[in-house]
This record gives structure tokens, sequence and C-alpha cells, in this order.
């Protein structure tokens, strides 16, 4: 066997199953295909935009030719071009009648509870920020996705394929299976409500393996021999350890040796669990507020101790952008048991296509947060650099500093003796600063007698000060490595006795979907969904026919719109309550500013009171 067929006897044991959400339109593709539909394009810094390769003529060939481009230049593909108004019309129209025709209704996405339903009125403000953002923004043009979806439809009626790229990679004692995604279209913006729409989407699973008793087998790999311990998916620009699950962790879904991806809908992000996700935007620019919000909510949470710690609570997205990512797993299947099947590509670090090309697989909407720009491939960024999950799977996960299990032995034995080392050194520290603590403190008595001795008594005082925080020092970082090697002692014992290791405590943030049941009814989701519009149009109605009451009207509007909401939501006197503090918190600084000096000095005559009284009874005992 040679050694491509057992890397794909691998990949195959192990590969993902994906399930999509209804209305999904893109699906993964291969390179080929893609390529053939592009053109590549270069854009020159401060000069327009460069067609190098015209559509059709691009092989992969030619995208990874050195094309020798300008400094600071962005060389990237584009996917297809916008069909005019009338060919586009007619292919919706026919797609839309096929799609009644072949689906049911309850085959066609229907979005569910309204996103803006779900956060406050300051996210809400700065979504529609957001949104009217992309007028001046670079992004993709709306007809671009109707025109990629029938692209990509008429392919798959010729060839109906779904390709993942597979990549086995060995280090440190695990052997990592890279499974890349490229979905040739991203319409999480125009499809199903979310962030983005951009040409090209790199998405990525990786299963970390070990070989099963390594000792054994003499640290021979066979496919038998390797057993899967951990799972990470891909979850838009994330990383670290919140991104992995271990094997046999119930969160995470399986048939078989097949570890089950719910995909969200337009954005190819990637979950453990189906349902409906938060998925947060943040905005550049508002940084330094959401900081100062931080900050002050920190002051209400801890200081005040207000609404319990800040532990308790809900995170605030305070100058998020919400949005929904929709991973209902109702859709198609491909994988195992799936509706469809994979066809299985390799590739590594010596693939052309892979490593010579640094641009963008898609267009290059010009964006200056980077949302619409089509993503770099799976070994570079967008700026050229090398990804991290390309060339530190590891570190990725956050499994750089996890020990493979057949060398956690080994490891503990090496920390132990570590220990013994650090603790032999550190005692014979301890003596020798004991005795030179009692040298200079016995110098220290022979000089207190001598009138004429001041100045050395006064260096020699400052020496055993620091001799003592020395010996304290050493004293107590001996304690604390007794102690560490004690519970490593204890910990190896309880492994070698068949404990099982833990396998959740590296998650801080779980990503889990949202609630399926809510008590939101219609029309609080409507006035909710609403509100911020309605709030645009109240601003300009108002100041354009009451401009003399412009304060009050736009405080009433305000405030009616927030009863109302409140009302609607069973939450009237949780508001009043909450306007009550803050009107107390508004109330106590404007006092304490127009009665400044007095407080001093009240506070002065207090102190000065308390005192005297501490004195006098000083005096009386």
């Amino acid at each position: 066997m040679t050694d491509t067929d057992y890397d794909l006897r691998i990949l195959k044991r192990f590969e993902p199953i994906l399930r999509f959400t209804k209305g999904e339109r893109f699906f993964p593709v291969d390179i080929d295909w893609y390529v053939s539909q592009c053109s590549l394009w270069v854009k020159p810094p401060r000069k327009p935009a460069q067609e190098l390769v015209p559509q059709g003529k691009l092989t992969l060939e030619l995208l990874t030719k050195d094309w020798n481009i300008e400094s600071g230049s962005v060389l990237y593909l584009k996917f297809i071009e916008p069909m005019d108004v009338l060919d586009l019309a007619k292919h919706s129209i026919a797609d839309a009648v096929e799609r009644l025709t072949h689906h049911s209704v309850e085959d066609i996405f229907q979005p569910g509870r309204a996103r803006l339903a779900r956060v406050g009125y300051t996210s809400r403000l700065i979504d529609a920020i957001f949104s009217l953002s992309l007028f001046w923004r670079g992004r993709v043009p709306g007809d671009t996705a109707a025109t990629a979806a029938f692209v990509y439809r008429q392919r798959q009626k010729k060839d109906e394929r779904y390709c993942y790229y597979g990549r086995i990679v060995r280090e440190n004692g695990w052997v990592i299976l890279q499974y890349w995604y490229f979905y040739p279209f991203n319409n999480w913006r125009s499809g199903f409500f979310g962030v983005n729409d951009h040409e090209g989407d790199w998405e990525m699973v990786s299963i970390y393996c070990v070989i099963k008793n390594s000792a054994s087998a003499g640290g021979e790999e066979t496919v038998d021999q390797l057993e899967p311990l951990w799972v990470a998916y891909a979850s838009h620009d994330f990383e670290g350890d919140d991104l992995r699950r271990h094997w046999s962790d119930p969160e995470l879904e399986k048939i078989g040796d097949h570890p089950v991806v719910y995909v969200g809908a337009g954005s190819h992000a990637s979950y453990f669990q189906k349902g409906e996700y938060m998925s947060e935007v943040e905005l550049p620019f508002l940084r330094p507020l959401a900081l100062v919000v931080n900050w002050l909510q920190s002051i209400w949470y801890d200081f005040l101790r207000q609404a319990g710690s800040k532990e308790t609570q809900k995170s605030t997205f305070v100058f998020r952008v919400p949005f929904v990512d929709y991973a209902r797993g109702d859709g198609i299947s491909i994988g195992v048991s799936g509706t469809r099947q994979w066809d299985a590509i390799l590739f590594d670090e010596t693939t052309a296509w892979a490593s010579r090309y640094r641009g963008l697989w898609g267009l290059y909407a010009e964006d200056p947060i980077a949302g619409e720009n089509a993503p770099a491939g799976p070994i570079y960024d967008r700026d050229g650099a090398f990804r991290r999950r390309w060339i530190d799977p590891l570190g990725w996960a956050g499994l750089d500093k996890v020990t493979p299990p057949h060398q956690i032995g080994e490891r503990l034995s090496e920390q132990i003796q570590s220990f013994d080392e650090q603790i032999c050194n550190l005692e014979q520290q301890i003596r020798s600063l004991a005795k030179e603590l009692q040298k200079l403190e016995l110098t220290q008595q022979v000089l207190a007698s001598q009138v004429d001795q001041e100045k050395a008594r006064t260096d020699l005082n400052k020496k055993i000060t620091i001799t003592a925080k020395d010996l304290w020092s050493a004293k107590r970082e001996l304690a604390e490595i007794k102690r560490a090697r004690e519970l490593l002692r204890d910990y190896r014992q309880r492994l070698s006795e068949g404990e099982s290791l833990p396998i959740r405590t590296h998650i801080r943030h779980s990503h889990q979907p949202l609630p399926e049941s809510t008590n939101l009814n219609s029309l609080a989701e409507g006035i909710a969904a609403l509100s911020v519009g309605i709030l645009f149009v109240g601003v300009v109605v108002l100041w354009w026919f009451e401009r003399p009451y412009f304060l009050i009207g736009l405080a009433a509007l305000i405030g009616s719109l927030v009863f109302i909401e409140a009302s609607l939501r069973g939450q009237l006197a949780r508001l009043i309550n909450s306007i009550s503090i803050g009107l107390a918190i508004v109330s106590a600084f404007v006092l304490f500013f127009q009665f400044f000096w007095q407080i001093v000095l009240a506070g002065v005559f207090l102190a000065g009171l308390f005192l005297l009284w501490q004195n006098l009874r000083e005096l009386r005992s």
C-alpha cells in the first residue's frame, strides 16, 4: 500500500459528517472547477484593479505563476460576473419555480425569532450603523449571490460532487487529521440575514489521534492502531481551547467513528450541537467605548454589588452587532449515513495551488473591515502571513500544552524529578541564607555598642532585611514545590489505578445554541425588530414638525418604546427598578457636586469626632 492510499484510508475512516440547514445553496467543491470559473485580478495600491487572466482561461498552472506584482498589491480571484437585470430576473424566477416544484414549503429556510429581539437597544443601534455602513464600505454586489447560486446549481446538475481536502500532520506524539472544505460562496448576509457575503470560503475540522498501545506496538502506526482523542471545529475566526471537545464528550455527536458537524447556514461555521447561535461582530472603531462600558460594568457588579456578582451575569455585547447563525441540521447531510457522500482529495504544503498562491480566493471588495473580502487559502491569511491552523494545528486548538496519554506517565516522572532537584537546591540555599543571616545579625550586635559605627550599622541593616526576605521567599517556594510534588505523585497513583482524565476543564466559554422556546409574543418581537427604524423616523418627524419640543418629544418617544417592549416582555417591574436605581445614582452625583465642600467639611468633622472618641477611650483604660 502506498503512503497516499494509507493516508486516504485514515481520512476516510474518521471523515466528519456535515449536516446543513434547509435553504443552504452552496456546498464544498473541488478547486479545479472553481478556478476554471474564475478570472484573476490584481489591485495595486491607489490604482484601479487590473485583470490578469480572463474568465474561462484560468488554470491551476496560471494561478501559481509568479506575476511579479507591485508591492502592496492584492491578488484575487473573481468567481463570477453578475448577470444583467433581465437574465438575473429570468433565472431567479426559474429558481423559485424549481424550488417550489421539487421542494415543499417546509423544505425552504424560515428564519426563527427576530435576532434584534434577543439583544438590547444599544446593540440594535450599532446594528443599524453597521447596516448603513454597507453603503460606503466595499461590499459584494447584491446580485452576485444569486448569480453564484445559479452557476453552482448548473454545475451540480452536470456533475454533483462534494469534496474535502485532507491533510495528515504528525507532531509531538499526535496524528492530526485535517479536513478542509472550500465553498464557492458565503451568502450569510443575503441568504440568512447574517454579517457578510463574500466569494470563496475555507472551513476546517481537525481530529487529533494517538497510537493505541504504542509501547507494545513499538510505536508503529497503523489505521487500526489510531485512536481519536480530540476534535476541533473551525468557527469564524476563533481559536484556542474552546474550539475542541474530547472524543468521549457527550456534547460531541458521532456516528461510529465519524463526528457530526452542524454547519451554519451561509456562514459555514461549524458547531457541535444543532440549533441557532448568537454571533457578535465587534466594530474596531467602537472598541474604546466598549472598554469604558466594561469598566463601568465592573464597578456596577463588583464594587456596588448590584444584581449579583459579575460572574453570575450573562455577557452583554455592548457595541457589537448581533447576528444569528442558523445551524439547524435539518437540510442535506454529507458523509457516512448521509444523503450524499464525500470525495476525498489529499493535499499538503507541497501542493502548488495551496503553497504558491498567496492571493484571495474570491472578490476583493475593498471592505475596510474585511468582512466582505474573500478569504485567503488554507496556508495563508489575507496579509500573506501563515495561518496558525496550518503551521500550528496543536496550538490552534490549545493542544500544544496537552500531553498525549501514552506520554503522561513519562512526563509526570520527569516533572517529579525536576521538583526533587529544585527541592534539593532550595534546601541548600535556605541553609546557606540562614547561616548568612545569623552571621550578619551577630555583626550587627557587635556594632550596636560602637557609637562611631552608625553608617556601618545602617548598611548592615539593609543587608539583613534583604537576606531575610530572600530566606522567606526561598522557604515559601520550597513549601509550594513540595506541595506540588505530592499532588503530582498522588495524581500519578490515581492514573495508575485507572482514574479517567478530565475532559471539560479546558472549556472557558462554551458556545451553546439559543433556547428553542420563548415566551416572547409576536407583537413584542415586531416592536423590538422595528424599534431603531421607528426611532430614526421619529427623530426626523420631531425635528421637522416640532423642533421647539424636540428633546421632550425624543425622550417621550424613547420612553414609550422602552415601556411598551418591557410590558410585552413581562419585564416592567425590572424596568422600573432599573430606572429607580439609575435616578438614585444620578441624584447622588448631583447632590455630591452641589454640596461638595459641605460634604468634605462634614467628613472632616466626623473624622475628628471619631478620633476624639478613640483617644478618650484609650485615656480611660
